[in-house]
């Protein structure tokens, strides 16, 4: 887990937040006007698909809006005929493979004892013959870890037989874990040609590293809001949102309240200058 060291795995499927409660947060932010959301987007500091009434949500939302709905999900639990059943009415799902081999799977990922590289990528497969969405997979390059000519040889043959509609590459972006470190460019091009052209494979690290390098700086100084970054960086709020849940899931940016607003700033495990102050703007 790029937040750190995870202590609490599991696989088992809970109603971990009232879906009443989330479905109507949600219905009244579409009620204010939602003519900018390109996405309903089911992701968060954990896997979405380990909430018992995600399939629930996902059909409620369809009554409310036609803003498409995105599922971002590990993909551990697509092996799962509940599972599955629960996907099929989201527009997009964005599940990641970073490893095809069990050793290197244990290395990037630290999963649950239950799971099985091979499971998974079976369980994407199924998903795969009867999702009518969008179905892009992302592997995510540690280097030295799984980005050796053996791990591309075998991702690119598990991509062949899932056979998504797209494949995206990453790379970790300022990790917490100094043991941990992104691929360079350079590198990435290898991994891109690696694939051949079997595949719709883009590389989204690059876009993804420029801004991030131009929203750590400004949060090195102050935490900010959302608004305060969006305006910082010249881009759209919901935008800027995307970045900020990358990082924060990287561990790299963590979300404070203070007094009635809520704040981004770096996660101190990150952060080599003093705390900074608020800005009660």
């Amino acid at each position: 887990c790029q937040l750190g060291r995870t202590t609490n795995k599991t696989v088992q499927r809970q109603e971990y937040i009232a879906k009443d409660s989330i479905l109507c947060e949600l219905r009244d932010f579409l009620s204010e006007g939602a003519e900018d959301v390109d996405y309903i987007t089911f992701a968060g500091s954990g896997e979405p698909t380990l909430h018992l009434g995600i399939g629930e949500m996902i059909d409620a939302i369809k009554t409310m809006t036609d803003i498409p709905i995105a599922v971002i999900t590990n993909g551990s639990l697509l092996f799962r005929e509940d599972v599955r059943d629960d996907l099929l009415n989201a527009d997009i799902v964005l599940p990641s493979l970073d490893a095809a081999t069990m050793s290197t799977f244990r290395a990037v990922n630290q999963p649950h004892e239950s799971l099985s590289v091979d499971l998974i990528i079976e369980g994407l497969r199924m998903f795969r013959e009867v999702f009518e969405g969008e179905f892009w997979i992302e592997i995510m390059f540690v280097r030295g870890v799984n980005d050796g000519t053996d791990e591309i040889t075998a991702l690119s043959d598990a991509i062949s037989v899932i056979s998504p509609g797209r494949v995206q590459l990453n790379t970790v972006v300022r990790p917490p874990r100094e043991d941990v470190a992104p691929v360079d460019e350079d590198e990435m091009m290898r991994i891109l040609e690696a694939f051949g052209g079997n595949f719709d494979v883009e590389i989204i690290a690059e876009k993804r590293i420029e801004v991030h390098a131009d929203i750590l700086p400004l949060l090195e100084r102050r935490p900010l809001t959302l608004d305060q970054i969006a305006d910082s960086l010249g881009m759209h709020r919901n935008e800027a949102a995307k970045y900020l849940r990358e990082l924060i899931e990287q561990g790299v940016v963590v979300k404070t309240m203070h007094g009635d607003k809520r704040y981004f700033g770096m996660n101190p495990k990150a952060l080599t200058s003093p705390t900074p102050e608020y800005d009660n703007i």
